[in-house]
């Protein structure tokens, strides 16, 4: 069974404090009115759990993916949900790109503010409406101008803009009609977004959604914005390849937060089915209540325990792409069924907002689809693990 050293129970222990402090009211009404839970953020933020993976001379923990990945999935499993998890996601992760290909000076001018929450940068901005998983097709261009590039574009299903101070962004430097390689001429950019903002050459729309609406998602379209040559994050041309870097550790910490989200699924479908008596006795006494509550607990273990073996893989730089794609996809299988498992387990109260286990179903489902659907993982590994022909 898996095991975590004293340090990272402690990490545990510190993250469920603070997590207490926000119930699951908190998080009903964020989730209702599409509220970014900015005080949750900061309060992380104060604490230093931000900075996780900043590294201590830039103010950070100097902590790896595996310790995010309990972080992540400690949230999630508060009650918080996705809306919580997702929420610190951004904050936590997007700044790796800054940190692994940034310029020593936008590293020392940024990353220590990051570390503690002062400033955010926690929006990605990649898919585009005709251009989602084939993000090679990206028409998003940056146009080199003297010190300047000038950006066009619209990007899609950009979570947290305005509860953003910056973002990345990846364009085309090179038309791909002129590159060798459709994966070439692909550009990262740090953008700020007041200045973008003050400039007049930025416009989000929020998109309207019922799963994870405490973190808010926008289409956004730029329109002759200028960025400073500075803020080219790594080498012209090599985004895509810097995009793709960080997909591994990714799915390892969404795996984490989907385990989180099925044991808090499990944790209050258990505890109705103890709570709840028809016909004088517990509910949770009839087979047809334990079984499925016991076989998401079985699945949900199972998919931590290779959750945290791809963490420890990615800890000791060995190759994860196997590890943490499957990860991935047990992981939201674990947290469908248990979140399914929860809603029959209360019956008619299973839809009922007070009792929270729909809220955690509508985000159950959101894992099959983003940030990488079931069918892409299962594409991986036929091509990848089973050495099957390339599909696409």
């Amino acid at each position: 069974m898996l095991e975590f050293s004293e340090e990272q129970r402690l990490i545990q222990r510190e993250v469920r404090r603070i997590c207490d402090d926000f119930d699951d009211e908190y998080w009903r009404k964020h989730d209702r009115n599409a509220e970014y839970p900015m005080d949750f953020v900061q309060a992380l933020g104060e604490h230093g759990w931000l900075g996780t993976v900043i590294p201590e001379e830039y103010n950070g923990a100097g902590l790896d993916p595996l310790e995010a990945a309990i972080i992540l999935e400690e949230i999630s499993a508060s009650g918080a949900g996705f809306n919580g998890s997702m929420a610190c996601h951004g904050a936590m992760f997007i700044p790796r790109s800054v940190l692994n290909y940034g310029s020593e000076e936008m590293k020392e001018k940024l990353l220590p503010k990051l570390a503690t929450g002062e400033k955010l940068l926690q929006c990605f901005a990649l898919t585009e409406p005709n251009a989602g998983f084939d993000s090679t097709s990206i028409t998003t261009t940056a146009e080199r101008d003297g010190d300047t590039y000038v950006i066009n574009g619209q990007k899609t299903w950009c979570s947290r803009f305005h509860a953003s101070d910056y973002m990345v962004l990846v364009a085309r430097t090179t038309p791909k009609e002129e590159v060798a390689k459709k994966t070439q001429g692909m550009s990262l950019f740090l953008i700020d977004i007041e200045d973008a903002k003050e400039q007049g050459a930025v416009d989000a729309t929020e998109i309207e959604k019922n799963i994870r609406a405490a973190v808010p998602s926008y289409e956004i379209w730029f329109e002759d914005l200028e960025v400073p040559a500075e803020n080219l994050i790594g080498e012209e041309g090599n985004g895509f390849y810097q995009v793709m870097d960080g997909l591994n550790e990714e799915r390892v910490v969404i795996a984490a937060e989907a385990v989180g989200l099925a044991r808090v699924a499990i944790d209050r479908g258990v505890q109705y089915g103890i709570e709840r008596e028809v016909f004088d006795r517990q509910i949770g006494s009839n087979q047809a209540i334990q079984h499925p509550l016991a076989d998401a607990y079985a699945r949900m273990t199972a998919a931590r325990n290779i959750t945290y073996q791809a963490a420890r893989a990615f800890k000791e730089g060995r190759d994860v792409g196997e590890a943490a794609n499957i990860a991935a996809y047990m992981a939201r299988e674990a947290a469908s069924e248990a979140a399914d498992a929860a809603v029959q387990t209360h019956g008619g109260y299973g839809v009922a907002v007070e009792y929270d286990v729909e809220r955690f179903y509508r985000e159950a489902r959101l894992t099959r689809i983003a940030p990488i659907s079931d069918e892409m993982i299962l594409n991986y590994i036929g091509e990848h693990v089973l050495d099957l022909p390339r599909s696409y």
